[in-house]
């Protein structure tokens, strides 16, 4: 029997938006692996039920088209997010404010579409950026905050304050 997807093509949901949630994933998928194996064990298998699983899990299997009862699924999906833990690319994002979810969502859907469909985002806080954001990668570095800019116009806002500030003559 072919597998829905292969590791490559697993699409990750909006919800899963680092490597927090890729490991709480795979947890989640060995505790239920576990169940089945007790199930098994105890002669229950016929009368097994699938727990109740997180809202990640739910998402990523109906996008998938994964049954979580039949162990070639459970083994493509451990398998393909053992690899997007390992190979994934990875951002780090700082803001001077918690992101708000919805828009965690839409730069999830942007990363996803334009840079790579299994990008992983982690989020920091660094208060003094003032507004807009740093982006990290493992090679690059992207300063595109508010004070950055401010900073390298310093000269024409101390004049243009200057300016304003000397009486009329």
């Amino acid at each position: 029997m072919e597998p829905k997807a292969d590791i490559k093509s697993v699409i990750l949901p909006l919800l899963v938006v680092g490597p927090v949630e890729v490991g709480r994933l795979l947890r989640e998928l060995l505790e239920i692996d576990n169940m089945i194996a007790q199930a098994k064990l105890t002669n229950k298998l016929e009368t097994f039920k699938l727990p109740k699983t997180s809202s990640i899990m739910e998402e990523t299997t109906r996008l998938n088209q994964f049954d979580l009862l039949k162990t070639e699924d459970r083994k493509v999906l451990f398998e393909s997010l053992k690899d997007i833990a390992l190979k994934a690319p990875v951002l780090h994002m700082s803001f001077s404010a918690d992101p708000s979810p919805a828009f965690t969502a839409k730069l999830m859907d942007w990363l996803r579409r334009e840079i790579h469909p299994q990008v992983l985002l982690t989020i920091g806080l660094q208060p003094s950026i003032g507004a807009g954001c740093i982006v990290r990668s493992t090679n690059k570095y992207f300063d595109l905050s508010l004070r950055k800019d401010l900073l390298s116009k310093q000269d024409l806002l101390r004049s243009k304050i200057v300016s304003v500030m000397e009486p009329a003559v």
